[in-house]
């Protein structure tokens, strides 16, 4: 049985032996953990220079978003090109969507550039499973979202402090309310854990599994296609063939969606560390 192999190729996404099909003598080349691995650009790991396709991956993203929003709002006009109405109906459903109603326009306004840069960069990210020759999430690598999770904690543990002082974050945070009596301090142990380590958790997780699972599935299928692409497994080929253009249009539904919650968990998180009471 030929064993799958992570190419030393950072275009290559789909980790599998190409000559392998079905009759030919070799088992059924499954995604796994190495189809999340990649061979460095250049260094490696045991050096202090070290650059991979996934970290390609978000300097092109990056820098796209960039282009887009400069070449969009560098010279605004009154009435609007092609490229500027996009932009501006982006950052407005963001802004107006997500931040005003969840924080409010008075106190979400300074926060709307930031929950911007976090959907984009997070679309943006997704959206590389489904881009020809990139062909993977980087959202789908967890030091992404824990990343991005970790900006998002800072800022609201932050905020919290800064609003209430220290004795009301530690009421913040351990959602204190003496009318619990005797069960409180179970209670604020409970809220205190649950604020201050399964949130951020959570926060990160969410992104990263539904990535995860998404970029297996589409590689499960699409392995399959070209792995039954023999003899009377054609047929078979074709229906798995035909999952991947469903899961494909599916992911793009996924992907919108899951920058969508990241951003309004942000802003949800943000909300509670400006509310006066809890």
């Amino acid at each position: 049985m030929k064993e799958p192999a992570v190419s030393a190729d950072p275009t290559q996404t789909l980790a599998f032996d190409t000559s392998c099909h079905l009759f030919s003598g070799c088992g059924f080349p499954a995604p796994g953990l190495h189809s999340f691995l990649f061979e460095p650009i250049f260094g490696d790991a045991n050096s202090n220079v070290y650059f991979n396709k996934t970290m390609l991956l978000a300097l092109l993203g990056s820098i796209i978003i960039v282009a887009v929003f400069w070449a969009a709002f560098a010279r605004p006009k009154v009435v609007p090109g092609k490229l500027q109405m996009v932009a501006e109906a982006g950052y407005d459903f963001v802004r107006r969507g997500v931040v005003y109603e969840t924080i409010g326009k008075k106190e979400g306004e300074k926060y709307v550039p930031l929950v911007v840069s976090l959907f984009f960069f997070v679309w943006m990210m997704n959206l590389w499973s489904i881009i020809p020759v990139a062909q993977f999430p980087v959202t789908a690598i967890i030091s992404y979202p824990v990343a991005l999770a970790a900006i998002v904690y800072i800022l609201w543990v932050s905020l919290t402090f800064k609003r209430h002082g220290f004795v009301g974050a530690f009421k913040n945070f351990t959602g204190y309310d003496k009318s619990l009596g005797a069960v409180l301090p179970l209670s604020m142990t409970i809220e205190l854990f649950s604020n201050l380590l399964v949130r951020p958790f959570t926060h990160a997780v969410r992104l990263f599994a539904n990535m995860f699972a998404g970029h297996t599935l589409l590689l499960l299928f699409t392995i399959a296609s070209w792995y039954m692409l023999n003899g009377i497994g054609i047929a078979y080929s074709a229906v798995s063939f035909v999952m991947v253009l469903v899961m494909t249009a599916f992911e793009l539904f996924i992907q919108a969606v899951q920058a969508y919650v990241f951003v309004l968990l942000t802003c949800s998180f943000i909300q509670g560390a400006l509310a006066e009471s809890h």
